[in-house]
């Protein structure tokens, strides 16, 4: 009897062990092919870089390719909690892949955290919604940084161009809000799609209209397509990207037709040339240096610095959902994305992020710059 008592103590002391022992599972699917891959690669890469051990926990990654496609990322979102048993789901790359996640975090109940800009991710707030959060600025936010920088430069009215999805049309909705209240009228609204190989038609809309300046609304390579037409067409007036270019591949395939061109940007686009007393300036200065020691001088993008972020925010959130349960539980996810929503001034490398049951993104005007393409460079614009 003695024996038998000391034999189920011993198995239950090594379950309760293996237990404590579960490692926290980390699910990742983004775009590192098709048209959002000069997006996603970094962020893959950066997803390298992120801890192996978090609150003396050991963290398992697993990364899928979505290969830029909606479908592809919801059944990747899918496998990931089926197969893998995640805890929490980063991913994914591009709005129309993340907001068709949404459904399927939610009912797994898995904390989720976007690296796509839209605020319809996020906005407005619901049973769904509580389970995701993002890292991107919200299109409003950098819409309203444009509109001010062109107030500021005498424009008065605009064309817009941007692709035929939620981007695009998020992107429309947002800046249209920011041109009324600043007073600026939009002329011509154009819309392609991120595999076109052509906008002659939608470029002649657009200068026919003879706008003061255009704002392209796209993301990646294909939103160097815009304007490249409109440089061989002639127009002479200026132009605006969003945030969704900011990255080595945008300047390299725009190249000279995309000169002079103005965007916001989050600040570790332009971290080495912020001022020293810039909030966001030492640890977007710290996520470069990590990103160019394993991937080389000058190879950093905004993007990957928004699965950093992401990553961030993780690592600030397990030791308090730790306190409360083990990983591979739904009390342990749970517990993190509240973790999660309870993130206060912490700092990231394109803001400092503070949720609340409102707002899963926390981030404030601390979290854009106006930018110039200058000479094939991005230059702060005080």
């Amino acid at each position: 009897m003695k024996m038998m008592k000391k034999s189920m103590l011993a198995a239950l002391l090594a379950g309760l062990s293996m237990w404590a022992q579960a490692d926290v599972t980390v699910g990742v699917t983004l775009s590192a092919t098709g048209p959002a891959a000069s997006l996603g690669i970094p962020e893959k890469n950066t997803i390298a870089l992120m801890p192996k051990e978090i609150g003396g926990q050991k963290i398992n990654y697993v990364v899928l390719d979505d290969a830029s496609d909606t479908t592809a990322a919801v059944s990747n979102a899918r496998k990931l909690i089926a197969e893998s048993k995640v805890d929490v789901i980063l991913g994914s790359t591009v709005t129309p892949a993340s907001l068709a996640m949404i459904d399927v975090a939610a009912e797994a109940k898995v904390p989720m955290i976007s690296m796509a800009a839209s605020a319809r991710i996020v906005e407005p707030m619901d049973d769904k919604r509580k389970w995701v959060f993002k890292t991107p600025q919200n299109d409003i936010m950098m819409s309203l940084a444009i509109v001010e920088h062109m107030g500021k430069t005498g424009i008065k009215t605009v064309g817009f161009i941007g692709f035929s999805d939620a981007y695009g049309e998020g992107w429309y909705q947002e800046f249209s809000k920011a041109a009324e209240l600043k007073g600026l009228k939009i002329v011509a609204n154009e819309r392609f799609s991120r595999t076109d190989t052509s906008v002659t038609g939608q470029t002649l809309k657009l200068i026919a209209a003879r706008p003061d300046a255009i704002l392209v609304a796209g993301s990646g390579t294909p939103a160097a397509l815009p304007q490249k037409s409109l440089k061989e067409r002639g127009y002479q007036g200026k132009m605006y990207q969003t945030h969704g270019v900011a990255n080595a591949d945008f300047l390299r395939v725009g190249g000279k037709d995309v000169e002079g061109t103005f965007l916001p940007a989050g600040p570790v686009l332009v971290a080495d040339q912020l001022p020293a007393n810039n909030p966001v300036r030492k640890t977007a200065l710290a996520y470069v240096a990590a990103y160019e020691k394993a991937y080389g001088k000058g190879s950093v993008s905004t993007f990957g610095a928004h699965a950093w972020d992401a990553g961030l925010l993780m690592t600030n959130a397990v030791p308090e959902a730790l306190k409360k349960a083990q990983p591979g539980t739904p009390e342990f996810r749970a517990a993190l994305r509240d973790a999660l929503e309870k993130t206060h001034e912490m700092a990231g490398a394109h803001g400092i992020f503070t949720m609340s049951p409102t707002d899963h993104l926390g981030l404030d005007q601390r979290a854009r710059v106006m930018v110039k393409i200058d000479n094939g460079q991005w230059k702060y614009q005080p």
